[in-house]
């Protein structure tokens, strides 16, 4: 396999993050930096390539923090989560944090949209997302 080859197979696809969410995301990412590098890397990646929009223009069928999103697995099964801070996280209620690998390569996609992400045992997956819903969150000024 050449080297082109393997890029285009680890092409991830486009996403966006809206300008909310943005720099609280780069702040968790810095805050977590020296005990996590791994992790606040891996986040830093995604938010590196995304294309930041004003959360207003942002369609509601991309993924964000506090999504809900049903996507499909390499292995036929089909999950529904909600994206958390880590704080917010609860794996027996569904909601996952943005610091795990799936949450990670979650953020920012689309219905259809597909993704390749490495779990924590160093195996590759690959995800599809089928549906996204917003949770109504009141205004904080």
């Amino acid at each position: 396999m050449t080297m082109t080859s393997k890029n285009a197979n680890r092409r991830k696809p486009a996403i966006s993050v809206s300008d909310i969410d943005y720099p609280r995301l780069m702040r968790l990412a810095e805050a977590i930096a020296d005990q996590s590098p791994a992790l606040a890397d891996e986040l830093l990646e995604e938010l590196e390539r995304a294309r930041v929009v004003k959360a207003a223009r942002l369609p509601d069928t991309v993924v964000r923090m506090g999504s809900t999103v049903t996507y499909s697995s390499d292995d036929g099964q089909h999950k529904t989560v909600t994206l958390v801070f880590p704080v917010e996280a609860d794996i027996n209620s569904g909601r996952i944090s943005i610091l795990t690998p799936v949450g990670t390569a979650l953020l920012g996609l689309s219905p259809q949209q597909s993704i390749e992400w490495t779990a924590r045992d160093n195996r590759r997956h690959r995800l599809t997302v089928d549906k996204v819903d917003q949770a109504v969150v009141e205004s904080v000024v």
